[in-house]
């Protein structure tokens, strides 16, 4: 992972981060990502990235744990475009057509890359897919390591469908558009027993929580998992007749993944 060699090309490999970005606390990396993906992004010298700071910040905690093979000043860092950040790089979005390629030149000339988005797995609800697609078109090797994934964990704790599921991303902040999202999700999972998984950003945890509770039939189960990872996450997972007549003291403000089915 050190030098060139210009008769091999470098690996990509996809990094991990912890589940803690913009919040208050943060977990210990070593609760959340095994020593050899520490080992392995601390001998990186080449990133390709959503933020340049907020990946500083998460080499400068890798590098507290394993010694960094070089200066964090002198680790090369490479941003995505912010347009892929808004608007996606996965087949279908808007900003599908971006070619990674060029953000690959260090692997073609022998040195490995890592890929690493602001929290979780890169390319997993998160930007990267267009350097995964880019790398596998040129022939490089990709290699994900081992760490969190958001939307896996709170699946889990779901008690939902874990053998029949889809990701949908975000859901409209149009009150109309929402209110008809959510009865489609909610008759797809009925009809094909197909657990739907959602996310929002957390200033708007709250919001779409009531939506739900007020939208979905009563027989429906729906889940809320916050602050994955963190000392004071919780999952909640009930039938919406439930949801109505409980109260909830779910920490809303922190990173949340919903499931209805």
């Amino acid at each position: 992972m050190t030098t060139s060699s210009s008769n091999s090309k470098g690996k990509l490999y996809l990094v991990p981060t912890p589940l803690d970005f913009a919040c208050d606390t943060l977990t210990p990396l070593t609760d959340v990502l095994p020593l050899a993906t520490l080992q392995t992004a601390a001998k990186l010298q080449h990133w390709v990235c959503e933020n340049a700071k907020s990946t500083r910040a998460y080499l400068k905690r890798v590098g507290e744990i394993c010694p960094l093979l070089q200066p964090l000043q002198a680790v090369n860092i490479q941003e995505l475009p912010r347009e892929v950040h808004k608007k996606g790089d996965h087949p279908g979005s808007a900003g599908a057509s971006f070619d990674a390629k060029p953000l690959l030149a260090a692997a073609l000339n022998g040195f490995d890359v890592g890929l690493v988005s602001e929290a979780g797995m890169p390319a997993i609800a998160d930007p990267g897919s267009s350097v995964v697609r880019a790398a596998h078109d040129l022939g490089i090797t990709v290699v994900p390591l081992v760490g969190p994934i958001s939307l896996m964990l709170a699946l889990a704790a779901s008690g939902l469908n874990g053998q029949n599921f889809a990701f949908v991303g975000y859901l409209p902040s149009d009150t109309a558009l929402l209110t008809k999202r959510i009865k489609e999700l909610e008759q797809l999972a009925l009809k094909t027993a197909q657990t739907q998984l959602f996310i929002e950003t957390p200033y708007r945890n709250t919001a779409l929580l009531h939506a739900l509770i007020s939208q979905l039939q009563t027989s429906t189960r729906l889940a809320a998992s916050c602050g994955l990872t963190l000392s004071d996450m919780q999952t909640r997972s009930n039938k919406v007749s439930v949801w109505r007549q409980q109260s909830h003291s779910l920490p809303l403000s922190l990173p949340a993944v919903f499931a209805i089915g």
